[in-house]
């Protein structure tokens, strides 16, 4: 027994030995066991997870999908080399949306000009309200629509006037006397020549020697009649309005300019006008006003131009464009880009470069803007001659970026992109854990085959959503909520059944939740100011769509930068021409193209 213990002793202490000359004394042992463990470290630091399913799903922990349950597996996309805001788009993808670049410094980005887009106005120093200078009851109107022409001189009204027809009788009287009293003679027809009765028809009352009962009023002023003011029967006062008469020989061009561009502004520039009703016409004229207070709510300053219009091609209401010339002073070492190639969030303006010349990846850049110029931006900081970057498809490479959690217009610090069934599609968590809506615009990702049913039963969702779109347009909150109403119908109609395939029913599925929620919004809603707060989660959910599935129809994405709060937002248009649905008549035209989709 005790040879055994010793036998087995003796092989302990040769066994910790062995150990102990293999290993214990190979300090190259620690430093491979130290680098393994933070390679293993850093490895898994920088390891993205996603679903086999989803694969919209990215996270930078292992976990269950949100959407089927399924484990989550180590995402691909860390062994491709890219660094952690890179995105890497298919070739199919690129040709789908279409997505160009162009070379800063090299090419023709831009030009040398300012474009501003306005409307025409009566000129207000021509301007003028017919008032009647005597009280009484309106007998006759002779003038009685807007738009008719009037010359000064021209009779207007008749009108019944208790107190002329007694300061005639005065008149009569003191004529008898004029020999005797003759300022008192003097007095009565001064009196009626303050109620603009003239010497030739003060004498045709005296010779007539009777009174009259109903007298004329003549307009004072040439012009259009603007607004009609009263209507025969009424009883007006001493110096109550009949009309607004606005003479239109010259008419006022006011353009919208944004805070960028005012630095480019002076008096006596010349302006070149022009006008969709006059295509192959430009019109000359010169910067006679600048406002010198910015609006706070739209950002921008009245620029005004007067125009000729003697013959009468300007209406008031009408668009139109102007293009200053020469407005940039230098161009010495200056970066300028298209504005398609600008996404610009209301707080942060972002561009996508081209970080491979050989393959299409590409990552975001935020840049600081100067002033626009035509159709390009100048680029203060952020780009150097030789970068290239997009210039079509960059909304499609920003969806990609959120898709894949990087770093994206929305999105500036990258992140965790949850589905939608959290609540809303393109939902971040913020640092609290809460979710936060942080896109004004949905996922984009590529085109989904699906029947052509379920694209004519989408296409009728998307043409309601049309009408909801030009409703808000035309400030119609009734017709918006109708619209809302009819969109909710069509949903109905829509099959999910038609969907085979699983990827597109799970899209399909988060989509109509959030285009019902929204346009029950807005069909429960009067007030054009929420609808429109509704109007931008349900355009976002609606690109999301037609991206996903296509309508058979050639669609142009929208944005305006001041939109909610200067956050900005997105809607889809069938017509190039912007018209927006924020802001409708009191700001129209703000906004731009974005994309096509097709």
């Amino acid at each position: 027994m005790k040879k055994n213990i010793l036998y087995i002793g003796v092989a302990l202490v040769i066994g910790l030995l062995a150990g102990w000359l293999l290993f214990g004394n190979s300090p190259s042992s620690d430093i491979n066991t130290t680098a393994e463990a933070h390679n293993h470290s850093e490895e898994t630091t920088n390891q993205m997870w996603t679903c086999s399913m989803h694969p919209q799903i990215m996270q930078p922990e292992p976990g269950d999908c949100p959407i089927c349950g399924m484990d989550l597996i180590p995402a691909e996309s860390g062994a491709d080399g890219l660094n952690a805001n890179e995105i890497k788009m298919t070739d199919n993808a690129m040709a789908l949306a279409n997505i160009q670049t162009s070379l800063v410094g090299k090419g023709q980005m831009g030009n040398n000009s300012l474009k501003l887009s306005g409307k025409i106005k009566a000129n207000e120093e021509s301007n003028a309200v017919q008032v009647t200078y005597f009280g009484g009851r309106i007998e006759k109107l002779y003038v009685n629509s807007t738009g008719e022409r009037v010359g000064a001189g021209q009779r207007l009204a008749t009108i019944y006037s208790p107190e002329l027809v007694a300061a005639q009788q005065e008149l009569l009287t003191t004529a008898a006397l004029k020999e005797s009293q003759p300022a008192l003679y003097k007095a009565v027809r001064n009196k009626l020549k303050l109620w603009k009765l003239s010497e030739k028809q003060i004498n045709a009352i005296e010779t007539a020697g009777k009174v009259q009962e109903n007298f004329p009023v003549f307009a004072t002023v040439s012009g259009t009649v603007t607004m009609k003011m009263v209507e025969e029967g009424d009883y007006l006062k001493q110096g109550q309005p009949l009309y607004k008469i606005a003479n239109l020989n010259t008419v006022w061009a006011e353009f919208d300019a944004y805070e960028n561009q005012i630095a480019s502004l002076k008096e006596g520039q010349t302006i070149k006008v022009t006008t969709n009703a006059y295509r192959n016409e430009v019109f000359d004229a010169k910067v006679s006003f600048i406002d010198p207070l910015l609006n706070s709510a739209t950002r921008t300053v009245v620029v005004r131009a007067v125009l000729q219009n003697k013959k009468d091609l300007f209406k008031p209401g009408m668009f139109v464009e102007g293009i200053i010339e020469g407005t940039q002073t230098s161009t010495e070492n200056t970066v300028s880009v298209p504005s398609t190639a600008v996404m610009w969030t209301g707080e942060r303006s972002v561009v996508y470069v081209k970080t491979n010349p050989n393959e299409a990846i590409f990552e975001m850049r935020e840049v600081l803007l100067g002033n626009a110029t035509g159709d390009s931006y100048t680029i203060l900081e952020g780009l150097k001659n030789g970068d290239e970057v997009v210039t079509n498809g960059t909304f499609t490479v920003d969806a990609a970026a959120q898709l894949q959690g990087k770093k994206s217009m929305m999105n500036a610090s990258g992140g965790k992109t949850m589905t939608g069934h959290e609540g809303h599609l393109g939902m971040q968590e913020d640092s609290s854990g809460e979710n936060v809506d942080k896109t004004n615009h949905s996922q984009m990702k590529e085109r989904i085959a699906v029947s052509n049913k379920f694209q004519n039963q989408l296409k009728q969702v998307f043409d309601d959503y049309i009408l909801l779109k030009d409703a808000l347009v035309n400030d119609d909150a009734k017709g918006a909520q109708h619209a809302g109403k009819q969109i909710n119908q069509s949903l109905k109609k829509v099959d999910m059944k038609l969907l085979s395939d699983e990827e597109a029913h799970n899209h399909w599925m988060t989509i109509q939740k959030e285009l019902k929620t929204s346009a029950n919004a807005i069909e429960n809603s009067s007030d054009i100011v929420t609808q429109r707060g509704h109007f931008k989660h349900l355009s976002a959910h609606m690109i999301s769509s037609v991206q996903l599935f296509g309508v058979n129809e050639n669609v142009y994405i929208q944005f305006c930068p001041m939109a909610d709060d200067n956050k900005g937002a997105y809607w889809i248009s069938l017509e190039k021409e912007v018209r927006n649905p924020y802001y409708g008549e009191a700001m129209l035209t703000c906004g731009e193209v974005k994309a096509t989709l097709q």
